[in-house]
């Protein structure tokens, strides 16, 4: 089963996700893939990697933050959206869509347990999330980001003098605008709702942090702070040689390859080891 829904968050915003399931596998838990920045569901590896963990037993969901800019045609459109997108909003969101699920919201007599594939920034979000719940067994970082704040005080100086910063989608060329909203957050919030070394401090739970030894986007560093942060006794550090930031795949997806199919398998016995 392959279903595509739409959820409507508190603050009335639609959220666009889609629910894999192979019913004759289906363990009973789920799986939630919490896409970065400049991500969404559809992107690459995305629907390869959500068929590989509901044919391997699990509900695997994934959705796009309503504010990732990004319409149902997976295109950058909602430009308006990307701008006012906040840390803040995306934390929120997890949660309320996290409760969905274990409300049923998909009518599946779910009664399981959820766990999260965070990738980038998706991987932080979802750490600062499952922190304050006790209902996360366990959680995988994919390529994850150690820091929300990112930038040079060249860059909030011109960001406040403008009222926007703006950033390249190296893929479709666009110049994209982040408003000061999300700088605020950042300095509003830096010492609680979005510290990650906190976070990752007293997550205290399974934790499978996987790293691309090439990756330029989050280098090598973070994934070692992350783990030092960590209990290590719960932890994985899993390094990939030769590999960036999207373990080899792009977008649109073409195939996948020996390091991604790798990186599913390891993060698949780390599920059902830790998923109880």
């Amino acid at each position: 089963m392959i279903r595509n829904f739409t959820f409507t968050t508190s603050d009335k915003e639609q959220i666009y996700a889609t629910a894999y399931l192979n019913e004759t596998r289906f363990s009973g838990n789920a799986l939630v893939l919490v896409h970065g920045f400049k991500g969404f569901k559809d992107w690459g590896f995305g629907p390869y990697a959500s068929q590989f963990f509901a044919d391997n037993g699990y509900l695997t969901v994934a959705f796009n933050f309503s504010h990732n800019g990004v319409d149902e045609n997976n295109e950058f459109t909602r430009l308006d959206k990307f701008a006012a997108n906040t840390f803040s909003r995306e934390i929120r969101e997890l949660n309320e869509i996290t409760d969905a699920l274990y409300n049923d919201y998909l009518n599946l007599n779910f009664k399981g347990k959820i766990g999260y594939i965070g990738h980038s920034r998706g991987g932080a979000i979802s750490i600062l999330n499952a922190t304050h719940r006790d209902d996360i067994p366990a959680i995988a970082l994919w390529a994850s980001i150690s820091k929300l704040d990112r930038y040079s005080e060249r860059q909030k100086e011109e960001w406040r003098r403008k009222g926007y910063l703006e950033v390249l989608n190296m893929r479709t060329k666009q110049k994209l605008k982040l408003n000061l909203t999300l700088l605020k957050d950042i300095e509003k919030n830096s010492d609680d709702l979005l510290n990650i070394q906190y976070a990752v401090t007293n997550f205290n739970r399974p934790l499978f942090i996987a790293q691309g030894d090439q990756d330029v986007a989050v280098r090598l560093e973070e994934a070692v702070k992350l783990y030092n942060w960590a209990n290590r006794e719960k932890t994985e550090l899993y390094i990939i040689n030769n590999t960036g930031h999207t373990f080899g795949i792009v977008h649109p997806f073409e195939q996948s390859n020996e390091k991604f199919d790798k990186l599913l398998d390891k993060t698949l016995t780390f599920f059902n080891n830790n998923l109880k």
